[in-house]
């Protein structure tokens, strides 16, 4: 990360959201748009901890949730089986784990229970189904998820406008052209409220002067 520590990189995530980040990093980091936050205004920056479950089994997680480091955000992959994985018990484990949110491409439930908690949690779906605890196919190892590929300490960010996992060596970088993309937007918007507009500013062509 050299140039930004971990409160630095949450701080700076929150101000420029996932879209922007997203644009700035230019490599395949976003995640399925399906996968949404379960309460709105949920929010997640934080290094990843990435592991997979069978479909309709939640071992993993529970093994998860003693290896994990303090401040990470679990991105479980279920092979977008919905089921409730997760719920208001995984909750108050995980926070009291000192783990700051989970990013899951299957199901979740006890939804009002995880608000009320504060936890920012983001899901394929809700399912009131439970899950058994059988087998846990992978722990802490990398793998491809939903259009990105994670590994333990990359960074995710997730909000109302969707989740991208950035990988850890592309941070500093990918925060530094953030910053530097959302300044020009900034002066942007400032010469559209002066009258201008997105044409000129942009350097657009109109339809019939391209023609």
């Amino acid at each position: 990360m050299s140039v930004y520590d971990s409160q630095t990189v949450a701080a700076r995530a929150k101000v420029l959201g996932s879209s922007t980040l997203y644009e700035a990093c230019g490599l395949p980091t976003a995640v399925d748009p399906a996968i949404r936050p379960i309460w709105r205004g949920a929010f997640i920056a934080a290094p990843a901890y990435p592991l997979e479950c069978s479909p309709g089994d939640n071992l993993a997680l529970h093994l998860a949730l003693e290896r994990a480091p303090k401040g990470s955000v679990l991105v479980v992959s279920t092979g977008n089986f919905i089921a409730g994985y997760w719920g208001e018990v995984l909750t108050v484990a995980a926070q009291a784990a000192g783990l700051v949110g989970l990013v899951i491409d299957g199901g979740v439930r006890d939804i009002q229970a995880i608000e009320t908690l504060g936890f920012p949690v983001f899901a394929r779906g809700v399912s009131v189904k439970g899950t058994i605890k059988a087998t846990a196919p992978s722990v802490g190892q990398p793998m491809a998820f939903n259009g990105a590929h994670v590994a333990e300490g990359d960074w995710v960010v997730a909000d109302d406008d969707g989740i991208v996992i950035i990988p850890q060596g592309e941070v500093a970088r990918t925060l530094t052209a953030g910053l530097a993309r959302f300044d020009k937007e900034a002066r942007l918007m400032a010469a559209l409220r002066e009258g201008h507009t997105t044409v000129e500013l942009m350097g657009l062509k109109r339809q019939e002067e391209a023609q």
